[in-house]
């Protein structure tokens, strides 16, 4: 007889600072998943619809304050109880501090709204990024989703998908060009990296 396998989905768990789009498609995709689910959502805003979005998907929502996340380890205890397989940033804007990277090694990752290493860094987020990009003359932007380490958007990068950047675009236009390919690969390549978790 074959071992019985542990066939329980895996557990996702998101921060988020904001709106949490990305955070509701993730959570949606994932859903009725055989390989993961997501099990919490915690954001550093207590006022972000994130924690509402996750609220009404039946997902845990929690908040924690710079103390909790920095200065204790009311966030890693947390964490260590939840044991996920796999953290994601989905807009959060915090810096990620180490002794929550050193207990979960390579499962820590984010997605930055343009080809990195190009437009990366403390405050470049949302609409700063679009209008650099703008600003520069780009001819193409993109996403990518890469792991954490203890730099803003300096970790490795693990997928990479771009979109043109036409003359006289706005940074709205090219922001709804970026959520698009956000909410399609993004959910696609968690799971790819859970699955290849699961296989090793």
């Amino acid at each position: 007889m074959k071992p019985t396998q542990n066939t329980s989905p895996g557990k996702i768990v998101i921060f988020a600072s904001g709106s949490g789009t990305n955070a509701e498609n993730i959570i949606r995709y994932f859903q009725n998943s055989e390989i993961a689910r997501v099990s919490a959502v915690f954001s550093n805003n207590r006022s972000a619809k994130v924690l509402k979005r996750a609220h009404d998907l039946n997902v845990t929502a929690l908040h924690f304050d710079r103390e909790a996340f920095y200065e204790t380890n009311e966030v890693l205890n947390v964490l260590k109880d939840l044991k996920p397989d796999l953290i994601v940033l989905a807009g959060f804007l915090w810096l990620f501090p180490s002794k929550i990277l050193k207990k979960f090694p390579n499962r820590v990752i984010n997605i930055h709204p343009a080809l990195l290493p190009k437009y990366g860094g403390k405050g470049m987020f949302g609409d700063a990024v679009h209008k650099a990009v703008i600003e520069q003359k780009e001819i193409e932007t993109g996403i990518t989703i890469h792991y954490v380490n203890e730099n803003y958007d300096e970790g490795a990068v693990i997928f990479q998908a771009t979109t043109p950047v036409t003359p006289n675009m706005t940074a709205a236009e090219v922001a709804e060009n970026i959520h698009q390919l956000e909410y399609q690969h993004f959910p696609q390549v968690i799971e790819n990296l859970l699955q290849k978790r699961n296989n090793e």
